[in-house]
């Protein structure tokens, strides 16, 4: 049997999710206190560090939309709302190995881009980057899309194809990101 293509779409949201949530230190930055972690990098590593991520994530999302019989585009799973326990048709080795490196993949990409995420905030809240509202505004955006799909229950397809989309508009929200660092010239 294929196993349960939730188990790695789901943490791949996750992460996008991770990327998304930059969307709030514009706000939350206000209330800094001088006690709070600081970020063990630089900015400009940090968000080449996520940027990098978001290639990744949008690489991921790729392999599962060119492995349908995986990852939702064939067959009753395709169909199937957001739940665990949603198994498709037996698959061969190539496809088992195919979804085991996957799941490492989308493990590797949580952690990195969770952490390189949190550094992004904390160079936001230093004053190492300073974007203008808009561009916090689109990383809003995509957390709402995937909140939706959470909250929607979407199919899995529909999760897969709304990952791929929002990957890239991740990346391109923290490319501008880049442009902002306070000391660069645009």
């Amino acid at each position: 049997m294929a196993p349960d293509p939730f188990t790695v779409v789901l943490p791949a949201l996750a992460a996008l999710g991770a990327i998304a949530s930059i969307a709030t230190i514009n706000w939350s930055a206000q209330e800094k206190t001088p006690d709070r972690a600081k970020a063990k990098r630089k900015a400009s590593v940090a968000l080449r560090d996520l940027e990098t991520c978001c290639l990744g994530l949008q690489e991921i999302f790729r392999r599962f939309l060119r492995n349908p019989k995986l990852f939702a585009g064939e067959g009753a799973s395709a169909s199937s709302p957001l739940k665990f326990g949603v198994h498709g048709p037996r698959v061969g080795t190539d496809a088992a190995r195919l979804f085991q490196l996957l799941v490492n993949d989308v493990a590797s990409m949580l952690v990195l881009a969770s952490q390189n995420a949190v550094d992004v905030m904390s160079a936001v809240e230093d004053g190492e980057v300073d974007a203008p509202e808009t561009l916090f505004f689109g990383f809003g955006e995509q957390q709402e899309r995937l909140n939706k799909v959470i909250q929607a229950r979407a199919t899995l397809k529909a999760s897969v194809e709304t990952g791929a989309d929002v990957a890239t508009r991740l990346t391109e929200l923290v490319r501008e990101l880049k442009k902002h660092r306070v000391g660069v010239r645009t």
